[in-house]
């Protein structure tokens, strides 16, 4: 259908620049590709008919209204594919310009804007409801007149955006989806939340910014939120997945300069709470898409990246991290993978995965680590300018994880489950802790940091591999203080935070192994030695903040 052939076009995964492309042919497919002429008269007979409609509607005569749907179906409206098109886009682009008048009009009560666009629904309605009475008198199957209907609005709002710009309205839009989903949903059923979710995708921020706030109240409606991940065998993730990162793409340039004004702020506060009602309904679609949305969640955004991190499958009882002598390595769930996409690696390129794979099992050839830091840059000016950074997050992200959840590393575990904590994969993360620049490793540690999360064995592999790049550091000072930042930083933004991350600073601030007080970036100035001496009493309720006392005392 229209609406998901549209949406299909944008990738959903990637860096930068390829992504941005397609999104960008698809707004101009929708905006301007379908300027055929329409034959004279039309726009003023379908006007017409609206008219009519719209009285019959008013006056709750339901034979007068099926004798309207009757005259519409013998003048052949829908009686094929380009007359039903034809007919649903110049009906939509009509009812919204009403709308958009009547709303313009100070005079007018507020409820008139919306008599166009409910009495359009209240149409779709009646054809879809008797169906089977009219069916032979036209080539349109059910579901293909709703696509043409859902196709219609995405196509007028693309030209209204691009028309009018700041000036966009975007209640009419939102309450026509609205009453389609409320009119349509028990008579369609199940395929008419999937074919919002498309319309959702084809609409995104990045598309029409002036529908933001409508697009994000649908995305989370009470009608197709809910019904989407509560899909029989989770057919309805993916179709959310790519709703969200769609949003998230639209704020990452916002996020990641801090350029927060109030309508940017508002629509923040307003995915915060989306997350939080997720974490709590849906934990295991966050879970399990976590590192997608850490792709294109800029490193900056903390609170937003733990609310996705601190998910758990409802069925386990996390343990307490602050119990005094936890045993993580003896937890039932430590040695235990979490699920994982068959995309999850998409990022590595063929070569770049073959060569780590070699690597991993012992076969690598001479030079792959030295030349791995370069394979982790972006190549194209554009994309480097659009991500704000040279390097490729989603490869490092994918990288990162591919080095502990590869065959290779789990082959050669103990468990056969868990990735070993030695050997090639080690010496991987070491080369590039030492090698990368500045801003490179700091980007490779929030990969590791991101796999910080519920009991599992890559939150046990990376929390036991973090720690041991902060021993190992040698005389690199600067590792140990980029480690000790990523994780404390992600400790001093609100609740929640992530179950992983909590256990491995308290594991750093408490072991004497790591001796974390006597090193000099703990005392650079006293707002960063107040800092750690306030998070080391978050950690250590039950020491009464021993570590931030010995911090004192030094």
């Amino acid at each position: 259908d229209d609406a998901r052939s549209l949406s299909r076009g944008a990738a959903v995964g990637g860096a930068g620049g390829e992504g941005k492309k397609v999104e960008m042919r698809m707004a101009g497919i929708v905006a301007g590709g379908r300027k055929e002429q329409d034959p004279a008269g039309v726009r003023e007979q379908i006007g017409m008919i609206l008219d009519q409609w719209v009285q019959q509607v008013q006056s709750n005569d339901e034979r007068a209204v099926l004798q309207s749907m009757t005259m519409l179906l013998q003048q052949g409206w829908v009686a094929s594919e380009e007359s039903t098109e034809r007919f649903f886009r110049i009906a939509t682009e009509i009812s919204i310009e009403r709308s958009v008048a009547k709303m313009a009009d100070p005079s007018a009560p507020t409820a008139l804007g919306y008599v166009q666009v409910d009495s359009l629904s209240k149409l779709v309605l009646v054809l879809v409801r008797y169906y089977d009475e009219w069916r032979r008198s036209s080539s349109m199957t059910k579901s293909g007149m709703v696509s043409k209907v859902l196709g219609a609005v995405v196509k007028v709002m693309h030209t209204h955006q691009a028309e009018r710009r700041h000036n966009f309205n975007q209640k009419p839009f939102h309450r026509l989806i609205t009453r389609l989903l409320q009119d349509l949903l028990d008579p369609i059923g199940d395929p008419l939340v999937f074919a919002i979710a498309d319309v959702l995708h084809s609409v995104q921020p990045r598309l029409v910014p002036g529908f933001a706030f409508s697009w994000l109240e649908l995305a989370s409606n009470r009608m197709l939120m809910p019904k989407l991940l509560q899909a029989k065998a989770n057919k309805g993730w993916q179709a959310f997945h790519r709703v969200l990162i769609g949003l998230f793409r639209y704020l990452e340039p916002y996020l990641r300069n801090a350029d927060l004004q109030e309508p940017i702020k508002l629509l923040y506060k307003g995915t915060l709470r989306v997350l939080l009602v997720l974490l709590h309904d849906f934990p295991e679609f966050l879970g399990e898409y976590h590192t997608s949305f850490c792709d294109v969640i800029p490193s900056s955004s903390i609170q937003l990246r733990n609310l996705i991190l601190s998910a758990f499958p409802r069925s386990m009882l996390l343990p307490d991290p602050f119990t005094p002598q936890l045993k993580v390595d003896m937890l039932p769930e430590i040695s235990q993978p979490p699920p994982l996409l068959s995309t999850t690696f998409a990022a590595l390129s063929d070569r770049l995965r073959s060569d780590l794979d070699n690597y991993l099992k012992g076969r690598g050839r001479d030079g792959f680590l030295m030349e791995l830091p370069s394979a982790l840059l972006l190549t194209s000016t554009a994309d480097m300018l659009a991500c704000g950074t040279r390097y490729n997050v989603a490869v490092i992200n994918a990288l990162v994880l591919y080095v502990a959840a590869s065959p290779a590393a789990v082959a050669g575990s103990s468990t056969g489950a868990a990735p070993t904590t030695s050997g090639p994969g080690l010496e991987v993360l070491l080369k590039l802790s030492t090698d990368l620049d500045t801003e490179g490793r700091y980007l490779f540690l929030n990969a590791m940091a991101n796999q910080l999360r519920y009991p599992n064995s890559h939150t046990h592999y990376f929390s036991t591999m973090m720690l041991t790049l902060f021993q190992a550091a040698g005389e690199k000072e600067m590792v140990r203080e980029q480690i000790t930042r990523v994780l404390i930083e992600r400790l001093i933004v609100n609740k929640p935070h992530p179950w992983g991350l909590l256990i491995t600073f308290i594991e750093l601030i408490k072991n004497p192994v790591y001796d974390i007080w006597r090193h000099d970036f703990v005392r650079s100035c006293s707002e960063i030695e107040q800092l750690f001496q306030s998070v080391a009493r978050f950690c250590l309720p039950q020491q009464g903040g021993g570590g931030a006392g010995g911090l004192g005392a030094g």
